[in-house]
């Protein structure tokens, strides 16, 4: 990938970040200002989809010459829409809810190509069966963790791991934040390939 073509993550997420990094492509992280807030009668599919994208639309004007990531994930349960706990009592009631239940994630991938004004857009599904967890096992790991920014309250990538029964999809990096299969796939498709070193000559 050219010098002067590099790639935008839209997000302030440390952990969306880690799993960029992973990558090993050349990014620069940069926070969307967008409002989060579903509106009526919007699907959960249709709800991430739309984030994802308005995050990279967000930054797009400033980056004219550029492939730029956006994504967002909610959980669902119940029929019910859940995003950031943003308290430790939302996150343990949200836990006890959860507690030997089958729970669906839904992250939304987006990739605007400035460049050539074309983007895409991907939702993946991903499905994990809590264990029946104590009332002691969850305040502890809220205490642990504090998973208040975390769609579902729980950080797969730590000690989230041991909430779990199991997990069922085709990318668990979809549960930290980033499905890193489909955005590979992406990235090939606007001309940008981890395995490619001539991709990022300068």
């Amino acid at each position: 990938m050219p010098a002067d073509t590099p790639l935008i993550l839209a997000s302030s997420s440390a952990s969306r970040r880690a799993l960029l990094d992973r990558l090993r492509i050349p990014y620069l992280a940069h926070s969307p200002d967008i409002d989060e807030t579903p509106r009526s009668d919007e699907t959960p599919k249709a709800l991430v989809h739309r984030l994802a994208l308005s995050k990279a639309q967000a930054v797009a004007d400033e980056y004219p010459h550029h492939c730029i990531i956006g994504s967002d994930q909610v959980a669902i349960f119940e029929n019910d829409i859940l995003g950031k706990p943003l308290s430790e009592e939302k996150a343990c009631a949200n836990l006890r809810r959860f507690s030997g239940q089958r729970v669906t994630f839904l992250t939304g991938l987006a990739l605007i190509d400035t460049r050539r004004q074309q983007h895409q857009v991907h939702v993946e599904p991903f499905e994990v069966v809590f264990r029946r967890l104590s009332e002691d096992e969850i305040r502890y790991y809220v205490t642990q963790e504090q998973p208040l920014n975390s769609a579902g309250s729980f950080r797969m990538e730590g000690l989230g791991i041991a909430l779990f029964e199991s997990l069922e999809g085709q990318d668990p990096n979809a549960l930290i934040g980033l499905p890193l299969i489909a955005l590979c796939r992406m990235l090939r498709q606007a001309g940008i390939n981890p395995l490619d070193a001539s991709t990022f000559a300068p």
